[in-house]
């Protein structure tokens, strides 16, 4: 008879983990209202993504306005770095956020502006192409993600590498 009471005691043991599983495993809230936004603070505003509330909003966004997306170098000898500045303006009616700027190859690095660029104003992504073990046609892509539409936008770093 002491058996009984182990063999249900090891099977509550077993099933509460499950239980609050299930519990904290139920349908996802829903999306945030605006006042659950206010809430949170000034920037939750700021980094709303264009589709809100399964509308897509692609008036009352940020926009990257690129005076060129594609910077031409020429010709270079392999080992130099070629650097470049991509002046932009916020052609939108929000703060512009900028979330990442990534390359696809550690060759290409570039920085961006940390702080919220504001409608009208304008900034600068700076980008440093190493030419180190590199050689022919290249072309570098930069992306950037931000609160835009669409999120992603693609700079390029395009010219020829010679060997010495």
């Amino acid at each position: 008879m002491t058996r009984c009471p182990k063999k249900l005691l090891r099977s509550l043991v077993g099933v509460a983990p499950l239980a609050l599983l299930l519990q904290f495993c139920a349908a996802p809230a829903s999306a945030p209202s605006d006042a659950d936004v206010e809430e949170l603070g000034p920037n939750a505003a700021m980094i709303r993504l264009p589709v809100d509330h399964g509308e897509l909003d692609s008036v009352n966004v940020a926009k990257l306005d690129f005076a060129q997306g594609i910077y031409e170098f020429g010709e270079v000898d392999a080992g130099a770095v070629v650097k470049h500045e991509f002046t932009f303006v916020n052609g939108g009616r929000v703060p512009l956020l900028i979330a990442t700027a990534r390359s696809t190859c550690g060759c290409t690095v570039p920085s961006y502006p940390q702080a919220p660029v504001q409608p009208g104003e304008s900034g600068v992504i700076s980008v440093a192409f190493d030419t180190k073990n590199k050689s022919g046609l290249q072309r570098k892509p930069v992306i950037i993600t931000a609160n835009t539409y669409p999120a992603e936008t693609t700079l390029y770093v395009s010219g020829r590498v010679t060997k010495k």
